[in-house]
């Protein structure tokens, strides 16, 4: 197998909060723009994401700033954390950066700083990432997650035409969580409630009766449920690796930080589990 070639650092960006906007009790909308994101450009993908920079407090950075200095300058633990956010909407011609925040109290990071974000906070992101966006030969269209996919999904959603065989299925605390999106795509709401994440999204997309034709699927969340309907996809339904696109955004008893150190791990132990074995 040929070796991937080395990744290119990603861009520098700087944001400037214009507004923002609590969507349900628990998604907070923030809008970045100004001169900052004027090299800022997404390539047509649905799930482009960008990693957001919080500076450590007590902690003084370069100016102007410049990631890495600071990796070759600062101990490690007084670097800024990385979280990663996907790219809810990206507008080139009015130079808005649209992200969508999970907020539970004071729990995290991101989320609190969104709720507390005011016009004119200032923002450093490195990005976009992204590889994915609904294959428009494809018959029919499965796209699955639960809150920490749902921008990513309704990116997805709106990007289709209308018409478009697509079913979505979105798992949400309760049902002041739903949204509502540009698409006339089938959005089946699933409430959590006190069941463990994923449980319900589970069981709905193995009770879906799929239809026939080429399927072009997102399965994106927990790791744990993720993992579940992988198996049902890839072992038990044998649709292809080329149309899944199929990943662990988060894993339950890790933050970002620990899961992005043992995602690769646990990637490869799944696909072990998973995948046919070839000759």
């Amino acid at each position: 197998m040929a070796e991937r070639p080395a990744r290119k650092p990603r861009k520098l960006h700087t944001g400037q909060v214009i507004r923002t906007e609590r969507l349900t009790p628990h998604m907070q909308r923030v809008v970045l723009g100004g001169d900052g994101l004027a090299e800022f450009g997404t390539g047509g993908y649905t799930d482009h994401y960008v990693k957001l920079l919080f500076p450590l407090e007590g902690v003084t950075y370069p100016e102007p700033f410049d990631l890495q200095r600071v990796r070759e300058e600062y101990p490690r633990e007084q670097w800024p954390v990385t979280r990663t956010y996907t790219v809810r909407a990206w507008d080139a011609e009015t130079r808005e950066l649209t992200l969508d925040f999970v907020v539970h109290g004071d729990e995290g990071l991101a989320g609190p700083w969104a709720a507390r974000a005011k016009p004119g906070d200032v923002l450093r992101f490195n990005g976009p990432g992204g590889a994915y966006a609904p294959d428009t030969s494809a018959d029919w269209h499965l796209l699955a997650g639960d809150e920490s996919a749902l921008p990513a999904i309704a990116a997805a959603l709106e990007s289709l035409p209308d018409g478009t065989p697509a079913h979505a299925f979105l798992e949400v605390s309760g049902p002041e969580e739903e949204q509502k999106f540009d698409s006339d795509a089938q959005v089946t709401w699933l409430h959590r409630g006190d069941r463990p994440v994923g449980e319900a999204l589970v069981e709905a997309v193995r009770s879906l009766r799929f239809p026939e034709g080429r399927l072009h699927a997102f399965v994106h969340g927990e790791a744990g449920f993720v993992k579940e309907l992988r198996r049902l996809l890839r072992v038990e339904l044998s649709v292809p690796r080329e149309d899944l696109s199929i990943s662990g955004y988060w894993r339950l008893g890790h933050n970002e930080d620990g899961w992005q150190a043992s995602k690769r791990e646990w990637n490869a132990q799944v696909e072990a589990e998973q995948e046919p074995a070839t000759a």
